[in-house]
């Protein structure tokens, strides 16, 4: 699915004006990165939170939401899964993002002169090897670009911040060192969200179909459940379980597979999922990334 069919199902604020695209972070973070890249002709909206992008679709403040949902290190991006299924939005793209953290700092700061250095909780995690190498105290931020910013406007060439590349020229800072994380498969991994659904065409070469559903308070429901993908060989990528209602007897799971409810095999198991769930939820159909065939 090409972004210009994804505009075609996306709501404008007024007719004229640029889409808009929400996502989570202050300018210069990854989300913000990935929607440069991806949806050049949007808006990059930023959002304090995630329940506030979510919002911002819902409430047709924006057009799109840009997501981050899993991370090769770190898994699944809590927050997100929380929001995702009462959301009412829909899936209609997805995105593989390589994380990359550079060290940066204010004018006259070198990897000498720097003492502390600044970063969200999950990208200092991230850079331990760097931190640990150059004798320096972890700070935390709320949000890596945020805390190129917070470097900026203290302009101590005691401080420094771990942030995206794209932070330092917005914030006006000095690259001391590139490439700081300490796996270079760092990757995540964000799904594009719209207030209306966007199926991609069966006759897409590879396709991503994403549901809820809930399994019966009976034994054995969730393996009987999941034995029609199974039986007719369909490939499931992902499987989450949630609580519902804070309740101990029932569980809401989102899940993936490859392929296309028009696709028999998909169509047969889905089918079959009905007889052991109190309910099944199309959460999107889209095409699948080209990153997960170079995978």
């Amino acid at each position: 699915m090409s972004t210009s069919s994804i505009d075609q199902g996306s709501r404008s604020i007024d007719q004229g004006s640029r889409p808009r695209i929400a996502y989570q972070g202050e300018p210069g973070a990854n989300s913000h990165a990935v929607c440069q890249e991806h949806y050049p002709d949007h808006e990059a909206v930023p959002c304090a939170s995630f329940e506030d992008a979510f919002a911002a679709v819902s409430g047709g403040d924006a057009d799109l939401a840009m997501i981050p949902i899993d991370n090769s290190i770190a898994g699944r991006v809590a927050d997100v899964h929380h929001f995702l299924p009462g959301s009412g939005l829909h899936i209609v793209a997805e995105h593989f993002w390589r994380i990359r953290f550079h060290v940066m700092g204010p004018a006259g700061a070198d990897l000498s002169t720097i003492r502390t250095v600044h970063s969200h909780v999950h990208a200092l995690g991230q850079c331990r090897r760097f931190i640990r190498e150059h004798g320096l105290s972890p700070v935390i931020s709320g949000d890596t670009a945020g805390a190129a910013r917070e470097v900026a406007e203290a302009a101590d060439p005691t401080q420094a911040a771990i942030s995206p590349p794209m932070a330092a020229e917005i914030y006006g800072l000095q690259v001391l060192a590139t490439d700081v994380e300490d796996e270079d498969h760092n990757t995540t991994r964000f799904v594009v969200l719209s207030p209306e659904p966007v199926t991609a065409s069966p006759d897409e070469p590879a396709v991503v179909t994403t549901f809820l559903f809930n399994v019966r308070n009976i034994p054995a429901a969730l393996y009987k459940a999941l034995g029609g993908f199974a039986t007719n060989g369909v490939n499931m990528t992902k499987l989450e379980s949630y609580m519902v209602d804070g309740k101990f007897t029932g569980t809401q799971f989102l899940a993936e597979v490859d392929g296309h409810p028009d696709h028999p095999p998909v169509a047969r198991a889905l089918e079959e999922l009905q007889f052991f769930t109190t309910d099944v939820t199309i959460m999107g159909v889209y095409p699948a990334s080209p990153f997960r065939q170079e995978q």
